[in-house]
């Protein structure tokens, strides 16, 4: 699982194995969340707070091109 980067103890990375279109998983403690890039769209969420997921797409929205970035280079080297 490689991981983008980790903000405010929110984890951020995509699947070895993962599939268009361009998404990001979010992980921190027991909770979990999956959004879309492209437009930035919560796909699912399994136990953060209307809160968490506020700041959560705030991160995602300043960092929307370095994520896009590093899941474009992953798997353009790795196909």
């Amino acid at each position: 699982m490689p991981t983008i980067f980790i903000i405010f103890g929110f984890r951020f990375q995509f699947y070895s194995n993962d599939h268009t279109p361009i998404h990001v998983h979010v992980v921190k403690d027991n909770s979990r969340a999956k959004y879309k890039l492209f437009p930035i769209e919560l796909i699912e969420n399994h136990g953060f707070k209307t809160s968490e997921l506020k700041l959560i797409e705030s991160v995602i929205e300043e960092n929307v091109e370095t994520i896009s970035e590093h899941w474009n280079t992953y798997f353009n080297n790795h196909n």
